[in-house]
């Protein structure tokens, strides 16, 4: 005989029944809403971080626009400031050839009236000046390519230092080189004499009652580096940065042309001049030369 079924049914009013029921999915609502509370923060503070980030590389970016447009304005002016210079010095150079010309066959005829005579060194004295001016300014406005070529470093500063000696022994002051004698690059030979040697003059007016001068020359990760340090009095914080600017001196005479010249120097080799005063005193300025790879070498 089959047994009879029996049929439950939840009591619909059992209050305990029901919260038994309900419990797990209010608890399961709960940890839902916390995991999309917090990947809501985290995603917040990841776009708040991107944010910030490309503010500074945008502020980064501007910053080195602006450089960039001052540094293009000042080559701009630079490159009008040469072309004028260079008509300048050209007409200048062609009025001076036969005025000097002329006051050559003045002193041979007055060569008996010492007066006149000691007039006439004085003219000429002046005329020497402004022909040396001359000379800067077609250093200055020349824009040919360096002529490459393998020199010693240490026999150029030896005979920049060999031609100033009579002026070195005047002034009491003791010149040092500091070089390899094997140590050959490759630049233009007479464009870097002629850099090292307006860096010589210029520490030589900085030392008239005398001083030490050093010039090394050495291979560096940047490429062939000479530095002429004097120990002269160093250049004051507020013009170190205009100490290369065309015209500027602190001189009562000269061109303002010397460092201009060898900065120009410097960027026609893809390299650059700086300065920087020395712990112990005085000043020292370096020119940088790349150099290719395997182009520095010593001879054996």
């Amino acid at each position: 005989m089959n047994e009879p079924v029996i049929l439950r049914f939840p009591v619909p009013n059992d209050p305990s029944r029901a919260a038994s029921d309900a419990a797990p999915a209010s608890s399961g609502g709960e940890l839902d809403l916390q995991t999309i509370f917090s990947a809501w923060n985290e995603a917040t503070d990841r776009l708040q971080q991107t944010h910030e980030s490309l503010r500074s590389e945008v502020r980064r970016l501007s910053d080195e626009l602006e450089a960039k447009n001052r540094e293009l304005a000042r080559k701009n002016r630079l490159a009008d400031l040469g072309q004028m210079a260079s008509h300048v010095a050209h007409e200048v150079r062609n009025s001076l050839v036969p005025m000097k010309l002329y006051l050559s066959l003045l002193k041979r005829r007055i060569d008996e009236d010492r007066g006149s005579v000691d007039v006439l060194d004085k003219v000429m004295a002046g005329f020497t000046a402004l022909e040396a001016t001359v000379g800067d300014l077609l250093h200055f406005s020349s824009q040919r390519d360096p002529r490459r070529e393998r020199f010693n470093v240490a026999g150029l500063l030896q005979d920049v230092v060999q031609s100033l000696q009579p002026q070195l022994r005047a002034q009491d002051i003791s010149a040092e080189i500091d070089c390899p004698q094997g140590l050959s690059a490759t630049a233009d030979g007479d464009m870097l004499r002629r850099a090292v040697l307006n860096l010589v003059l210029n520490a030589l007016d900085a030392m008239p009652a005398g001083g030490r001068l050093v010039l090394t020359g050495c291979q560096t990760t940047a490429g062939l580096e000479i530095e002429i340090a004097d120990s002269g009095p160093g250049v004051p914080e507020p013009i170190v940065d205009r100490l290369f600017e065309p015209f500027f001196t602190t001189k009562g005479s000269g061109t303002g042309l010397g460092l201009a010249i060898v900065e120009r120097i410097a960027t026609a080799h893809g390299g650059k001049a700086m300065v920087m005063n020395c712990p112990e005193g005085g000043a020292a300025f370096t020119v940088i030369i790349p150099q290719s790879s395997q182009v520095m070498e010593r001879a054996a």
